[in-house]
């Protein structure tokens, strides 16, 4: 079974003390690929010095929505001279936050919406996060769809209606833990939707599945996830790691 992480942080201090055992682990449980979303230029150095190490952890580079502050402008300079130079395989994470704080919301916007241009100037996808913004997210998106913007809605918690809305403008629903939790009605959301719109995701270290849910997620434990969803659609695990790593090569563009 090969399975794609296409969200996970696991450049963080959280794995400081046992990194290579926790990528070992992963790469028994059968992940191939770990996709490490950016953040801000604080964490640039952990995240690229990971990829460097590691073959299967492949950076992305831009501005996370809980980062955008007064310094922003600057921050987004540091995203545009990354990407200016060299290959990045995805602008993210970026987007819309409103959970934690309401300070920065225009600038936010502003963020989400120039760094969508620069995903499409270079052809690459856009991996969103919408925290308490998923209709917000989704109206962006919109307005900025001419056929040539596509990515992933990632930790994807929205209901069936948003769903919708999401696969309808091309994009992928990043499913991760929350779809093994008891309320979360995720699972419900899953069962409607075709694999074929669904990439797997930890978002390591957080949001990790029941039964770790509280504890520090990593990677390996995506196969909690698919298990879930496989439950959920009535399938296979195989068939489940099947469609979900086709998807991510499709939005990648890499090979397994």
């Amino acid at each position: 079974m090969e399975l794609i992480d296409t969200h996970t942080h696991l450049y963080l201090a959280e794995f400081e003390g046992d990194s290579l055992q926790m990528l070992e682990r992963a790469r028994k449980a059968g992940v191939k690929r770990m996709f490490l979303p950016a953040i801000d230029s604080s964490e640039h150095g952990n995240m690229l010095k990971l990829e460097g190490d590691h073959e299967d952890c492949v950076a992305m580079m831009g501005l996370h929505p809980c980062s955008v502050k007064d310094n922003y402008e600057d921050e987004l300079k540091v995203v545009g001279d990354w990407l200016g130079k060299r290959k990045f395989v995805a602008v993210g994470e970026i987007g819309l936050d409103f959970y934690w704080d309401l300070s920065f919301v225009d600038q936010q916007y502003d963020a989400f919406r120039r760094q969508c241009r620069m995903a499409m100037e270079l052809g690459v996808p856009i991996v969103i996060h919408s925290r308490n913004a998923t209709d917000e997210c989704i109206g962006v998106v919109r307005e900025m769809q001419k056929g040539g913007l596509k990515g992933i809605f990632h930790c994807f918690s929205g209901n069936a209606e948003q769903a919708k809305q999401v696969i309808d403008l091309g994009f992928y629903l990043g499913i991760g833990g929350v779809v093994t939790y008891k309320n979360s009605g995720l699972d419900k959301v899953v069962e409607g939707v075709s694999l074929d719109w669904m990439v797997l995701e930890t978002d390591a270290p957080y949001l990790s599945p029941v039964p770790f849910r509280g504890k520090r997620n990593e990677s390996a434990y995506l196969v909690k996830v698919v298990d879930k969803i496989a439950e959920v659609k009535g399938v296979g695990v195989e068939e489940v790691a099947r469609v979900t790593t086709l998807n991510a090569q499709n939005i990648f563009r890499f090979e397994v």
